[in-house]
């Protein structure tokens, strides 16, 4: 090591406050020498001469001491806070924090880090504890496996689903908990397998994060099974409630008529007009038979609507047709872009019969038109039917299968068409217009 940097290296390893006595003392030096000087250039220096000059070095050297103190101190306490901080204790705070100040500034700006590192600390715990109220309240199934495939974190839906505690799943590896395969997904995933917990259908996904510049993955597990069960129930609850309705309506005065006409068989002799009564009463029973031939005929055509047979089908020729079928009011079309599909023309021609039909029975009673039109929107052929009638009242049990108001209805018109639509990959959305009174029927199919 040369001479220089070992010289270097020994002034820096003097401490701090040897370095700032020494220093202090370097600046005393040329008083020292001048008063050395005098003392010395003098022929006879008395007593009191030498007992003021050794006053004057005690007093310069507790001079330096305070100085050395009031710099040193406070760099003390810097240490000391910083350290407080370096350990994760914010509540101690500097006392000689004042602006205007050197040592002053620096402890105040110390302070105010303690400050806002103490308020981000509180909410970092506060949103981490939130999101440990959520992920324990979720009904999905959450893991979290670090680099090495190790289990760091699972909820209690998790538990649930594995039949296991958590303490004794974490540091357990993917392939031990049965979970490999739902780790190794690239994409959201339906399942149908079987966990501890019941086989069943399961949503599994995966994303991936990084913790301490490490990989880390997140897998989450969606029990589908009850969702659909209940989905399934429901379904069924509304399909009995309405085949009960209907049931009941044709079922009872069927049931009264025979009773009646059993009765009146019976009478001895038989009333003059029983051959009136008798007529009237089969008709009833026809006619109520008939209604419900036709509530199951309607019943069987929405089970049974095949797959869209998808073929080129110009929408104009399709529309023009369906509007002069209509013979109650004429049916205004509105021209509108040439445009080729790919659609099943029956299938179109079936539910614009159903809009239109209900458009001209919305608008007859209040002396309203019907008009139809076609555009082109973002790739999609989009058709609408616009009646003048009172508009929509309530949308809730629009798409209810056999839902109707109208006298006669079969309540299966508007279910048809969306089915039909959706079947295309489209839509169909009813709504009230904003131009006028009267409601608008909104047909959208895919072009390609």
């Amino acid at each position: 090591m040369s001479p220089e940097r070992s010289q270097r290296s020994g002034v820096a390893n003097v401490s701090f406050e040897r370095r700032l006595l020494l220093d202090v003392c370097l600046v005393l030096v040329p008083a020292a020498l001048l008063i050395g000087y005098l003392l010395w250039s003098r022929e006879a220096a008395g007593p009191g001469l030498w007992l003021a000059c050794g006053f004057a070095a005690m007093f310069t050297l507790g001079l330096a001491l305070r100085l050395r103190g009031r710099i040193v101190y406070p760099l003390y306490t810097l240490s000391n806070l910083l350290e407080a901080l370096r350990e994760g204790d914010y509540s101690l705070r500097g006392s000689r924090a004042r602006r205007g100040d050197p040592i002053g500034d620096v402890i105040w700006e110390v302070n105010t880090l303690s400050q806002t590192l103490r308020e981000r600390r509180l909410h970092e715990e506060e949103a981490s504890a939130l999101l440990a109220k959520v992920i324990a309240a979720i009904d999905i199934a959450i893991f979290s496996f670090d680099g090495d495939q190790r289990l760091r974190l699972i909820n209690p839906a998790g538990e649930r689903l594995l039949r296991v505690e958590a303490g004794r799943a974490l540091g357990a590896s993917a392939a031990e908990l049965g979970l490999d395969d739902c780790l190794a997904l690239e994409q959201a995933t339906l399942l149908r397998r079987s966990f501890p917990a019941g086989m069943g259908s399961y949503e599994a996904r995966r994303f991936q994060f990084r913790q301490g510049g490490r990989p880390h993955y997140l897998v989450s597990i969606t029990d589908l099974s009850r969702a659909l069960r209940e989905e399934e129930r429901q379904a069924w609850q509304r399909i009995i409630r309405v085949l009960g309705h209907e049931l009941n309506n044709s079922l009872a005065p069927i049931k009264s008529m025979a009773a009646t006409l059993s009765a009146m068989s019976l009478r001895e002799p038989l009333p003059d007009d029983w051959r009136d009564d008798l007529h009237g009463g089969l008709k009833v029973i026809a006619d109520r038979a008939e209604s419900l031939s036709r509530f199951m005929t309607g019943y069987a055509l929405l089970a049974r609507l095949p797959a869209p047979t998808r073929k080129p089908v110009d929408p104009a020729e399709v529309i023009v047709r369906v509007a002069r079928l209509e013979q109650r009011i004429s049916v205004q079309v509105q021209p509108g872009p040439d445009l080729d599909c790919q659609l099943d023309a029956d299938q179109l021609e079936q539910a614009l019969i159903n809009l239109v039909r209900n458009a001209v029975e919305a608008s007859l009673p209040e002396g309203g038109r019907v008009q139809v039109r076609w555009s082109e929107e973002a790739g999609r052929l989009r058709i609408e039917v616009l009646d003048e009638g009172l508009g929509l009242s309530g949308s809730d049990n629009l798409f209810v299968p056999f839902f109707t108001t109208k006298p006669g209805g079969s309540g299966i018109g508007l279910v048809l068409a969306r089915q039909i639509a959706e079947g295309h990959g489209g839509s169909l959305v009813l709504a009230n217009r904003t131009d006028r009174r009267g409601c608008v029927a909104r047909l959208e199919f895919p072009l390609a």
